[in-house]
Parts: structure tokens; sequence; C-alpha cells
């Protein structure tokens, strides 16, 4: 593994839109401004002494004080016939290094918090893996939905609900979705979740209105499941498992661009699976997931440290 593709990076750095983006605010400003391209507009603004590294639009590597730079703005809401498209020219891709696992489920609670989700209705679960067998080595397995390139779950559903984007994503559309549950039944990685009952959300988030790469607000009677953090990627942002995990179990980027990121560090995609020997669940189905395993060898933590936080 190289040097060049093994170092720190920021959470953003793996996708290179929001580093665009950022340019485009400071171009912005060097064009609408007769003071020095990279000075802000507020004059009382102290520049901080910390370089940020940036691409230029005319491709070049320019170094910028950080306090010079606008923050990119929130994207605008998009429809829900936008977001069953998804982003052209990508391929988003998780990897999960089972090395890192210690149980501590922030993934899971950052998920539950990031969608309003009640307990009970995780959409990432946390397993305990291994044989009871004396001589065999337990291990914690995280598991989402693997946004399959052939999703079983797409195929039975009758009314188009759930859906496969062009960016590799399986999404549900709670506004389709009529709770037959027959995607449900046809997920081999028993991934989803059924709203038995009316979700507990504020007023202000009851009255969002439904996106289908927020999946919020949830409703009663549909399916729910991972998203992939669809409006996250969409901002050139990690999902929130990602970002909430203490020890960069979870890595996410774009098949295409060859690169994983957990916010710390950057790899080749392919180099991290041929030289960690990756895998898939359940291959031999045909579904050809998009989440890949890293097996749990030279483990950082014993598996009994994560049994305190076994709780479901």
């Amino acid at each position: 593994m190289s040097n060049s593709t093994n170092e720190l990076t920021s959470r953003r750095a793996f996708l290179s839109g929001a580093a665009m983006a950022a340019v485009g605010s400071v171009a912005a400003i060097a064009c609408n401004s007769n003071k020095h391209p990279f000075t802000p507009e507020d004059e009382s603004v102290v520049p901080s002494g910390e370089k940020v590294k940036l691409l230029s639009v005319n491709g070049d590597v320019i170094e910028v004080d950080k306090a010079f730079l606008k923050p990119v703005p929130d994207m605008p809401p998009i429809s829900n016939d936008e977001a069953r498209v998804g982003i052209a020219g990508k391929k988003f891709v998780m990897v999960i290094d089972l090395s890192r696992c210690k149980n501590l489920k922030k993934c899971q609670s950052a998920c539950n918090h990031m969608h309003h989700i009640q307990d009970g209705q995780n959409w990432i679960k946390v397993y305990a893996m291994g044989e009871e067998a004396e001589h065999t080595a337990p291990y914690w397995q995280p598991t989402t939905c693997m946004h399959c390139d052939v999703p079983p779950c797409v195929k039975v559903c009758p009314v188009d609900a759930t859906f496969k984007r062009q960016d590799g994503v399986v999404l549900i559309d709670s506004d389709r979705c009529i709770g037959c549950r027959f995607c449900m039944a046809a997920c081999p990685y028993s991934t989803r979740v059924f709203n038995w009952s009316e979700p507990v959300l504020t007023e202000d988030v009851a009255s969002t209105h439904y996106n289908c790469e927020t999946s919020v607000p949830q409703k009663k009677g549909t399916v729910g499941k991972c998203d992939f953090c669809a409006d996250m990627t969409r901002k050139g942002e990690l999902p929130h498992c990602v970002s909430a995990c203490p020890n960069g179990v979870f890595f996410f980027g774009d098949i295409n661009e060859d690169s994983v990121s957990n916010g710390a560090e950057t790899f080749r995609f392919s180099e991290l699976i041929r030289d960690k020997a990756g895998y898939r669940l359940l291959e031999d189905l045909g579904t050809h997931p998009n989440v890949y395993y890293l097996p749990p060898v030279n483990r950082n933590f014993p598996f009994e440290v994560g049994k305190e936080n076994d709780k479901g």
C-alpha cells in the first residue's frame, strides 16, 4: 500500500464534488471583488494560519487559508423523482473491517438518531458471530442493507416502492409502500424492518416533507432500512455510521474512483479488498452486494470486551 493512498484525509476527500464546490465559492469571491482573491468579505475575519489544499477550476493545486473559505451551502431539496435516479457517474460501496469492531454500537445509535428510528427498529445490527466450540474465535459483525446489484427485494415489490438507483444505492419510497412485506421475505440478509406502530417523532420532524433520500419521516405500515445516507453522499459527506464509529470500522466510497475512506484513512478500494482478503456475504446467491467485509484477523479488541454492549 503506497503512502499516498494511506495518508490522512478529511471526510470529504473521497468525493471530489465537495472540494470543487468549495473552490467554486472561493472563485466567486475572486470574481466579485476587487480585493485579494482569498480575502474574506468580512474584514474582521482573522486568518487562522491553517492551510487547506484545493483543486482549482484550472486543475492546479492551491493553498487557501481555512478562514477565507465560505462554507458550502446546503443542497436544495430534490424531488422523489430525482432521488430515484441517483448521482451520475458514482457507484457507492462500503467496506466493514471486522478486526476493528468492539460492538460499541455507535454506528447504530448515530443511524437511529439521524433517521429518527426507535430502539428495536435498528437498521444496523451488530451480531455476535462464531461457533460455541472450544477452539473457535467469536467476533462482532455489523450488518446493514447490502445494496445489491441484483436486489431480490426490488424484483418482488408490486408497486415499485423499493428501487435501485444508477449509483448502486437501493432505497424505499414510503409514499408508494403498501406494507405487503414481500421485500422483507425476499431479502436474504434480513436487514429490513417493518413499522408496526406510529413512529415517535417531534412535531417538526413529523411535519417534514418526506424524501426517500433521507428516509424521514418514517410512516406506520411501511418498511424501512439502511439507505447509505443518500442525502449525505449527495453533499459529498460520509454516512453517519462511518463518521460516528471511533474505531474506523466502516469505509465508504466510490468504486468508479477506486477509493474508500473512514474519515481518517483513505485506501484504494481494489487494493484494500485484494490485500486484506475482502469478501461479501452469501456470494452464491448471485445478489452481488456492495458491502464488503475484511476478515477479523489481528483483531484490535478481544471479543469479550464488547459483551457489555450486546443489547440488541
